[in-house]
């Protein structure tokens, strides 16, 4: 396994009720604009971008998977793989707010246990229509364990940092991996040294 992350690149999973802007995240992120008329994504849809990663470029698969129950089945098979994921609530929305529990368990069953994820409320600049407080979504984190960021697919508010902070604790994770195989390789030798 190479440490040389430009090579490798990262799976981005981006989960979360439908109409809660995943689609409008990634575009936002991908083409550093808002599109209100992206329409509701059927099944899975993907793009490819990068972001700099304590001083090196990482490449990234990004995945926007559909919120609507009927697809659930279909894109819990994209988690096996991921080495991150961002777990989206809109603050508008309570339910999707409620769903973040369903949500995370979906995580729990179906990815890798190392898996990087943020919990991230989209939406910050519909103030007037906030369902969700801040502070209810921090708790939740908290809760999860997960890193916390409020994030507008509309302005772009901390976009950039959401898959930055992100990127950063899924090569940190890949890294971590890398060790432990390059630790088991040299007691595999030592093994085989002592048995020759």
């Amino acid at each position: 396994m190479s440490s040389d992350f430009e090579e490798m690149g990262l799976k981005i999973i981006l989960i979360g009720n439908s109409l809660v802007g995943k689609s409008c995240l990634l575009h936002q992120f991908c083409d550093q604009e808002f599109d209100s008329e992206i329409g509701t994504t059927i099944g899975v849809d993907f793009r490819f971008s990068s972001i700099k990663v304590d001083e090196k470029d990482v490449k990234l698969q990004v995945w926007d998977t559909a919120g609507q129950e009927r697809f659930r089945t279909i894109t819990s098979t994209y988690y096996r793989s991921a080495d991150g994921i961002l777990l989206i609530y809109s603050i508008t929305s309570k339910d999707s707010f409620q769903q973040i529990s369903h949500w995370f368990n979906e995580i729990k069953k179906n990815a890798p246990k190392t898996v990087a994820t943020v919990l991230l409320a989209n939406k910050k600049d519909l103030v007037s229509d906030r369902n969700v407080p801040t502070e209810e979504g921090q708790k939740l984190a908290d809760e999860l364990g997960l890193p916390f960021l409020e994030v507008s697919a509309k302005t772009g508010e901390n976009v950039h940092e959401a898959f930055q902070k992100l990127a950063r604790l899924a090569t940190q994770e890949n890294k971590q991996k890398e060790n432990e195989i390059i630790t088991l390789e040299k007691k595999t030798v030592k093994k085989k040294k002592c048995c020759n």
